[in-house]
């Protein structure tokens, strides 16, 4: 991601986003996660292969329209990046 996308996004951090294309790994199947603030979906994508999931497919959409996505990768760069910043109101 380029410096100001990723400052796009931390910007955004408190609208509301949806993740989808997770997969439970124990389950095989997809995992159902509610829709939340940028930040935590960015928490969540970036730290969830620990937790049993397969990210492979994720994808977070966030903005009114959803316009905007975020892909795994965006995800762990943004948390190395701000980190805890993220999820701060």
């Amino acid at each position: 991601m380029t410096e100001e996308a990723m400052a796009a996004a931390l910007a955004a951090k408190n609208e509301e986003a949806q993740i989808l294309g997770v997969v439970d790994i124990t389950t095989g199947s997809d995992a159902k996660i509610e829709p939340c603030r940028l930040g935590e979906a960015i928490q969540f994508v970036a730290n969830a292969s620990i937790l049993g999931y397969d990210l492979r497919a994720a994808m977070v959409f966030y903005g009114r329209p959803e316009l905007h996505s975020l892909r795994r990768r965006d995800c762990e760069q943004l948390w190395s990046k701000y980190g805890e910043t993220l999820l701060r109101p």
